[in-house]
C-alpha cells in the first residue's frame, strides 16, 4: 500500500499514540508531522470525554480531526469546533440506571456534549478501587445519584464499573437493546472491566464512517491503530488495520501487528502500510 491509497489515518491514544507515562514519542511527533505533507488526514479516536482529551494535548498538536469518548463526538482539532455528537434520550437513561442498580452495579451518568466529563454517580456498599479512583480524578464534577429526586436527563453515555463481574459485559448485551454497549480495559488501572453504554449507532469505527463522509474520504483508503477492545469497531471499519504489541493477546491474533506504544508503534504501522513513507 503506498501513501496514494491511504486518505486518512485514525489511532487510538492511550496505550497507543500515547506511552503509558502519557506522552507521545518525538518520532511519533515527526510522523504526524510527515503525514499533513502527505495530505493524510490525522485523526485520534479515544475514550476520552473532550474535557480530558484537551487536558493532555495542546492547541498545537498536530492532528486535524479527534473523535472522542468512544465516538460520541467529533471535534475539528484545527478550528476548535465541535462537529458532531450523540446522545441516550432521557427515558433510555433512566431504563439503563433501573438496570444497574437492579444489578448492584457501579455507574456514572455523563451529560450531553461537549460537558460530558460532568456526572451523576450511583454507587453500592461493595469496595470498588476502580471506580473510587475515577470519581477521585473528576469529583469537582460529580455528583451522587439521588433516586427519589432525579429527574433523569438526556445523557451522552453510562460508564459502569462492575466488580467481580466479569462477564457483565456479555450480559449486559443479551438483556438491554437500543443501545452500544462497549467493553473496554480501565486506562485507571489498566486491568479492570469498563462497561460502556452509548445510542445504539455510536463507536470509533461510526464516528470514522461519519467522518469520512464528512471528509469525502474513500473508506477504502484508511488506516486505523489500537489497542484495546473498545478499539474493535474502528479496526473493523479502516481499511488496513494495526494493533499494538502491548495489546492482549487475542487481539493480535485479528489484525496485523506493529511495535508496542513504548517503541513508536504509530509510527511503525505508517511504516508498513506506506513502506515508502520518508
Amino acid at each position: 500500500m503506498n501513501h496514494n491509497q491511504i486518505d486518512m489515518v485514525i489511532t487510538d491514544l492511550d496505550g497507543t499514540l500515547f506511552s503509558d507515562n502519557q506522552f507521545t514519542h518525538e518520532k511519533d511527533i515527526q510522523t504526524l508531522h510527515k503525514l499533513k505533507a502527505y495530505q493524510i488526514i490525522r485523526t485520534i479516536a479515544t475514550g476520552r470525554n473532550l474535557f480530558s482529551a484537551k487536558k493532555c494535548l495542546p492547541n498545537a498538536f498536530p492532528i486535524d480531526y479527534l473523535i472522542f469518548s468512544s465516538g460520541a463526538g467529533i471535534y475539528d482539532w484545527k478550528n476548535q469546533k465541535l462537529i458532531h455528537s450523540d446522545y441516550l434520550p432521557k427515558n433510555q437513561v433512566k431504563h439503563i440506571a433501573s438496570f444497574l442498580i437492579q444489578h448492584q452495579i457501579d455507574f456514572m451518568i455523563h451529560e450531553m456534549v461537549p460537558d460530558n466529563h460532568k456526572f451523576v454517580y450511583y454507587k453500592s456498599p461493595k469496595e470498588n478501587p476502580d471506580f473510587n479512583r475515577r470519581y477521585a480524578l473528576y469529583k469537582e464534577f460529580a455528583e451522587p445519584l439521588d433516586l427519589k429526586k432525579e429527574k433523569f436527563q438526556h445523557a451522552s453515555q453510562v460508564l459502569a464499573i462492575p466488580i467481580d463481574k466479569p462477564d457483565f459485559h456479555s450480559f449486559a448485551k443479551e438483556k438491554m437493546e437500543d443501545v452500544k454497549i462497549i467493553r473496554a480495559t480501565s486506562p485507571i488501572d489498566g486491568e479492570s472491566l469498563w462497561v460502556e453504554i452509548f445510542p445504539e449507532g455510536v463507536s470509533k469505527g461510526h464516528a470514522t464512517e461519519w467522518l469520512c463522509r464528512y471528509t469525502k474520504t474513500d473508506p477504502a483508503k484508511t488506516l486505523g491503530v489500537g489497542n484495546d477492545y473498545n478499539d474493535l469497531d474502528l479496526l473493523d471499519f479502516t481499511a488496513s488495520s494495526f494493533i499494538v504489541d502491548n495489546a492482549p493477546q487475542e487481539l493480535k491474533e485479528r489484525y496485523q501487528s506493529c511495535k508496542s506504544n513504548m517503541q513508536c508503534g504509530f509510527s511503525d504501522a505508517i511504516k508498513k502500510a506506506i513502506p515508502n513513507f520518508q
